[in-house]
């Protein structure tokens, strides 16, 4: 038998919807009928509020800039709050009869614009017969890379040591692998406070591999070479999880690990050059 979920007093809501009136108004109204509501204006910043926040009910946009759209963002509310309802909005009548077959993670699709009274009446129905549901047996791309940072760098390190160029430069273990630690603590940090793709952020750890690889004799295309490996041992990682991997959020993650490991490299040639410069000086 199902349990029925308790509903608080005030349901709390996250609201997701690219469109700042919309937002801000439905807001308005929402809160003027006792919910407590959270918004956000595109999916990485839904995504970073359902990883750290609890919510009864989530409204989405189908339909947003940037990557990933409102599947991805019911998704990752399935995952961290099996028990929430999740309703889809869409401006396009005719999606709602195409995807109601094959959409199972949303509870309902709606069509805007939707009047008001009939959406807060649905809402409280679904709230008051809401079920437990298992929780997805999924992990998110940041909890493996995390989980298994040792093996990630394992990788790598064996990639590195087979390359004939990289192996030329004689090394213990340590002083190869010693940027690899934080570098992917930064990744995974980036997966899970998502910002913008190309947004830049700057990285200590990726400043000092620089100066540190300049040292140890290393060569720019060297340094390039190491972070494709990275990069390469990093999906290897991925690739051997795929049982538990969370796919609605694989592709948006993939291409933050991307934009994130090149950032970094950015900053590592940045800080080589600039040691190089100093030295000439």
């Amino acid at each position: 038998m199902t349990a029925a979920v308790k509903t608080t007093a005030q349901p709390k809501i996250l609201l997701v919807d690219d469109n700042e009136l919309i937002r801000e108004s439905l807001k308005e109204v929402l809160e003027f009928e006792q919910f407590l509501v959270t918004t956000a204006a595109d999916v990485s910043e839904a995504i970073h509020l359902i990883d750290t926040e609890p919510f009864d009910v989530l409204l989405s946009d189908l339909h947003m800039p940037g990557a990933g759209d409102g599947f991805t963002v019911i998704s990752a509310m399935r995952h961290k709050h099996p028990n929430a309802i999740t309703l889809l909005f869409t401006g396009y009548p005719a999606l709602k009869e195409a995807m109601s077959a094959i959409l199972s993670q949303a509870d309902e699709i709606l069509v805007k614009p939707m009047p008001i009274p009939e959406m807060v009446s649905l809402i409280r129905e679904r709230l008051g017969k809401r079920v437990a549901r298992r929780p997805a047996n999924t992990e998110r791309v940041a909890s493996i890379l995390e989980r298994d940072a040792l093996v990630t760098i394992n990788n790598w390190l064996s990639a590195v040591n087979t390359d004939n160029e990289l192996s030329l430069i004689r090394l213990s273990d340590k002083q190869r692998t010693g940027h690899l630690p934080q570098l992917i603590r930064e990744v995974v940090h980036r997966l899970r406070v998502p910002r913008r793709l190309g947004t830049k952020q700057a990285s200590e750890a990726a400043f000092l591999h620089g100066k540190v690889r300049r040292s140890q004799g290393y060569s720019i295309p060297m340094i390039i070479e190491e972070s494709r490996i990275l990069q390469v041992s990093i999906f290897n990682t991925l690739q051997t999880n795929l049982s538990v991997v969370d796919f609605s959020l694989l592709l948006t993650d993939v291409m933050t690990i991307a934009d994130e490991v090149d950032s970094q490299l950015k900053q590592t040639i940045v800080s080589f050059a600039e040691s190089i410069a100093s030295i000439a000086a």
